[in-house]
């Protein structure tokens, strides 16, 4: 296992078919690469109680949360992971919040995204690995 400290914390939702980033102030927080074989991180935000009923409501949703996370440094490029609230913890004033969840490997969907880009151009064999290779 991998233990990192986590910088910045966003809540990513769809709202009437927009990306809505809810940034939450953290006191303190960490994540760890599990380096299991499912590949996933365990993600621990420490923020203030007011934030209880916000992750509560989220939690009882059961469904996926996408959140968008900045690691180690804060000039680091974001890192999404698509997760699960494991836990809501009271500790004095504040709160822990547990998430479960994978990282969303954007480099691979935007390398994905431009070469079917590519296709859709009609490109195809020797040019289209030649245009590729320029592109990236």
């Amino acid at each position: 296992m991998k233990t990192f400290k986590l910088q910045s914390l966003q809540i990513i939702e769809n709202v009437a078919d927009e990306i809505v980033k809810h940034p939450v102030p953290l006191h303190d927080g960490l994540i760890i690469n599990r380096e299991d074989e499912a590949n996933r991180w365990l993600i621990e935000a420490y923020v203030e109680a007011t934030y209880k009923d916000f992750f509560t409501e989220l939690s009882n949703n059961n469904e996926e949360i996408m959140v968008e996370v900045v690691i180690t440094k804060e000039d680091n490029a974001p890192a999404t992971f698509i997760t699960s609230i494991i836990g809501i913890n009271d500790i004095g004033g504040h709160i822990n919040v547990l998430f479960l969840g994978n990282i969303v490997d954007k480099q691979k969907s935007k390398i994905e995204e431009m070469l079917s880009d590519l296709i859709d151009k009609g490109y195809q064999g020797e040019e289209l690995l030649t245009t590729f290779k320029k592109l990236i």
